[in-house]
């Protein structure tokens, strides 16, 4: 119970463990261990029962692997397949390299990455965006070892090679991943504005500091120094991880330019405290970081972050009174923890505070950040925030205050739990955030016809909006009243979830010519026909679909051989029944057919055969008022179904 917990201390850990473990056969798998000293400590916990039990370890260190017992050397990747994937690699950035490539440096710099997967990567985006007459230079340039880590150091050479290839403006952005823990899912979001806060991000006349951080996100991607975590069902990339081997050297370099100064586990060496200007806690107690004496030892710290920490009620840390970003995450505060002094941070341009478990009372001097940009937070927001005139983020789990329509310069709103108690006030008073790029609430009263009209009117005035995202309970959308209220949607949205707004018909302006950037759709149309169905298909960026209705219809041809449907669809959902069909035995053309009732009308078969690309298969059959026998035998059609589909698709259906 609570393993987490950080005040156990090591000695009673490893006896606790030896108990958990003493009378149990057990297999475990240890990853990433640095050093000899480290997995002599962990040994220490496993007994030796006579049980059969296995342990595996994973380390780059050879001493590790030694001490561990018999050490298995990973194979390298084959000379072909090592090829295969640096083909991959650059043709995907640049189209002409599998036509023309300079084979023999090719051979060279493939034979110095040893096969290692993230080396050939990293060098290969590395490669990707210059002419192939630079390519000898690139490798005349990297230095490589002959040690007994040789591999690893090579693969650290290679990704410090591609660290001093990066513009600036990039190297600094990079750097500041080591504020995260290993093994950590990084928020894009909040990642970018963190950005924008530390003043990484210099603005260009007509391009906004968070879209200006996009690129600079992707490029990261781009060269293979980050990895992108797509959320599947939604279709777009939320977050990034780095890998352990880029944290290492992010970690390094840190050090060395005195850029962050980490405390943490798996973090050595301790900064001069009067030279920190950002600091990180990770994973422990926060104690050290709390003392006055500490504090008033770091009078340069600009930046203070703390992951998975437990924060004590002496809030020394509120104190470092030049503190531009303060970001608190996933951390256990004590009971009697409080935020006053939270409103003398004058300087403060980003605040996030998410703690685990019950949250200290957010103090009505957050309206004093005068300078404030970015807050993230929970518990109920006073009603100074108000007159945060320069804020361009809000994330909150509470309801807003009233003034909402004061924050003219509010680029993403985001709330979890209602919005409002004056609901359409709320809704009138968003038409005031013209620079809107991102508009997520939830209702749980629905909205009355003359709400909507509100949001409807106040739609109308949000032009830059991307984003929109409403949930929670029903909404009754009469689709001819918001026509008749001037409801239209603007071309840059690229993402609409209305998976709670049942319209009566689809609106007229959601068609392909209108919005050319929506790649993901939530729809709920009461009545709907083929040319209805039809359009949503043509809408060219769609990535995602979930649409719901009352109707039956069928759109036919879907696989027609100019591609005008569904181009780019990757996931698409309903509760509603589908069919994939081939009408007629000796035509090719697949049609789409919906509509409401239950599995047993067609005994499972959906036509599965018909989606040659088909990846996974996820949902669940309703059995009420259902026989038992005819609920299990369209349970294992699908699963049947799934079997013999050439791709093997994962089968993650469900009986409710």
């Amino acid at each position: 119970m609570d393993i987490h917990n950080t005040e156990r201390g090591v000695e009673l850990l490893i006896h606790q463990l030896r108990e958990f473990l003493k009378k149990k056969r057990y297999f475990i798998v240890i990853d990433d261990v640095w050093e000899v000293r480290t997995w002599e400590a962990i040994e220490l916990a496993l007994v030796e029962n006579n049980r059969g039990s296995k342990v595996i370890t994973t380390t780059r260190n050879v001493d590790v692997a030694k001490a561990s017992g018999e050490v298995y050397k990973l194979k390298q990747l084959s000379y072909d397949d090592s090829m295969k994937l640096f083909s991959t690699r650059l043709s995907r950035a640049d189209r002409k390299f599998l036509d023309n490539h300079p084979d023999d440096i090719s051979e060279k710099i493939l034979k110095k990455c040893a096969g290692i997967p993230l080396a050939i990567i990293t060098v290969a985006s590395l490669l990707a965006g210059k002419p192939e007459c630079e390519w000898s230079m690139v490798y005349n340039s990297i230095g490589f070892h002959t040690t007994d880590n040789m591999e690893a150091e090579d693969t650290m050479t290679i990704l410090s090679f591609s660290y001093y290839d990066l513009p600036p403006h990039l190297r600094t952005c990079l750097l500041y991943l080591s504020t995260y823990p290993e093994d950590y899912g990084i928020e894009k979001d909040s990642l970018i504005w963190k950005w924008i806060a530390e003043g990484f991000i210099d603005g260009k006349q007509g391009t906004r500091l968070f879209e200006l951080g996009e690129r600079y996100f992707n490029d990261l991607i781009n060269r293979s120094l980050i990895q992108p975590v797509e959320i599947m069902w939604k279709g777009i990339v939320e977050r990034c991880c780095v890998h352990d081997m880029v944290l290492d050297l992010m970690r390094k370099l840190s050090s060395d330019e005195n850029f962050i100064a980490i405390l943490g586990d798996n973090v050595e060496g301790t900064p001069a405290p009067s030279s920190v200007r950002r600091l990180a806690n990770q994973n422990r107690i926060a104690e050290h970081i709390n003392s006055k004496t500490m504090v008033t030892g770091m009078p340069k710290v600009r930046s203070y972050t703390a992951f998975k920490c437990f924060i004590d009620s002496r809030d020394q840390f509120l104190r470092f009174k030049l503190l531009r970003v303060l970001d608190i995450v996933d951390c256990t505060v004590e009971k009697g923890c409080h935020l006053e002094h939270l409103g003398d941070l004058l300087h403060l341009r980003y605040l996030r505070i998410r703690f685990n478990g019950s949250s200290p009372e957010l103090p009505t001097q957050l309206g004093n950040l005068k300078l404030l940009q970015t807050l993230d937070v929970e518990g109920t927001l006073p009603a100074s925030i108000v007159h945060l005139t320069e804020l361009l983020r809000l994330c909150a789990d509470q309801k807003v205050p009233d003034g909402i329509g004061k924050l003219v310069s509010l680029e993403e709103l985001r709330i979890l739990n209602g919005y409002n108690d004056n609901p359409k006030r709320f809704f009138k008073e968003l038409a005031n955030l013209r620079e809107l790029r991102v508009l997520e609430f939830s209702t749980y009263d629905g909205a009355d016809e003359s709400m909507q009209g509100d949001f409807v009117e106040s739609l109308n005035n949000l032009q830059k909006i991307q984003h929109i995202y409403v949930y929670g309970s029903d909404w009754h959308a009469d689709t001819a009243m918001w026509e008749a209220a001037g409801f239209v949607l603007p071309r840059p949205l690229h993402y609409l979830g209305w998976y709670d707004i049942v319209f009566s018909k689809l609106p007229s302006c959601i068609n392909p010519s209108a919005l050319p950037n929506l790649a993901h759709l939530a729809l709920f149309v009461i009545t709907m026909d083929e040319q209805d169905l039809k359009l949503l298909a043509r809408l060219p960026a769609l990535c995602y679909l979930y649409l719901g209705t009352e109707s039956t219809v069928t759109a036919s041809n879907i696989n027609s051989s100019d591609r005008s449907f569904f181009h780019k669809l990757k996931h698409f959902g309903t509760k509603a029944m589908v069919l994939f069909e081939q009408p007629d035995e000796e035509e090719t053309s697949v049609s789409l057919h919906m509509w409401n009732g239950n599995y047993s009308d067609y005994c499972g078969n959906i036509g599965l055969e018909y989606l040659p690309s088909l990846r996974e298969l996820r949902g669940g059959i309703i059995s009420r008022g259902m026989p038992a026998t005819e609920t299990d035998a369209a349970f294992g059609a699908l699963r049947d179904a799934c079997n013999v589909h050439p791709n093997h698709p994962t089968f993650r259906m469900h009986i409710y």
